[in-house]
């Protein structure tokens, strides 16, 4: 069995309490080491094997994989946040589905929602948004065309952008030409929840100045939106004048 487990934000304790019960039980652990917390695996026991995906192929993993359920071994795939999120899972789930091995996968609490507790921001503040886009600047890996970053940025929802401070200077022109304006609220996590977390506030059009001048090159995310300014409307949820089905508006 290959259990697919999501590494938590950062912070090793934030890791599911199913996905360290499974590092315990591994016999072998394919972690990604360019990304995940080495503290994580402090979890698994004294005779695991362990492999760092870094310096693999798809194929190399997918061998070690193998190898192990040959063997009769319980195998950990540890990917950093959740595997759902630019994990590049879907290749490994295809491969295993030719080999007939059996896997399943546990999510991850994402470093999307480690930047937030982080910054102590919501992201869907009535009246500012209620809409949360998840993408990235299109660099080696391309991105469709109708998703652009200037395609989305009119939206003026809240953006997360992955993998993108080293394309900051293109992405804050596009951000502008897509509607947000220079003044609007931005962020850069560097290693959301990590013991080494960085956090810069910045506006789109100071972007790319911030992460240039603080070397931010990789392991942070950005965030783009009013969620993170001062005007906001009041939710109706907990509002004295809103009937819910659990009490009557007085």
């Amino acid at each position: 069995m290959v259990h697919f487990v999501g590494a938590g934000s950062g912070a090793a304790d934030l890791i599911t309490v199913r996905g360290a019960r499974l590092l315990a039980e591994a016999d072998t652990v394919i972690w990604a080491g360019s990304l995940v917390n080495p503290e994580l695996l402090s979890y698994c026991k004294k005779d695991c094997e362990i492999f760092d995906s870094a310096r693999l192929t798809l194929e190399e993993v997918i061998d070690i994989m193998k190898n192990a359920e040959a063997a009769g071994k319980t195998t950990v795939r540890l990917h950093t946040g959740d595997s759902s999120i630019y994990g590049a899972v879907r290749e490994q789930f295809d491969e295993l589905q030719k080999l007939g091995i059996e896997y399943d996968v546990t999510p991850g609490v994402s470093s999307f929602c480690g930047a937030a507790a982080s910054l102590k921001t919501e992201y869907t503040l009535p009246g500012v948004s209620q809409t949360v886009i998840i993408t990235r600047a299109a660099g080696k890996t391309p991105v469709p065309e109708k998703e652009s970053i200037v395609s989305l940025a009119a939206h003026g929802a809240t953006m997360v952008l992955f993998l993108s401070t080293s394309l900051t200077e293109k992405l804050q022109k596009e951000l502008i030409e897509g509607g947000y304006g220079e003044d609007t609220p931005a962020a850069v996590v560097y290693k959301a929840t990590w013991p080494d977390e960085r956090i810069f506030h910045c506006t789109v059009g100071t972007l790319h100045r911030t992460v240039t001048e603080n070397g931010l090159k990789k392991t942070s995310l950005i965030i783009v939106g009013g969620c993170m300014g001062e005007e906001y409307l009041r939710s109706y949820l907990y509002h004295p004048e809103f009937t819910t089905e659990f009490r009557k508006a007085k």
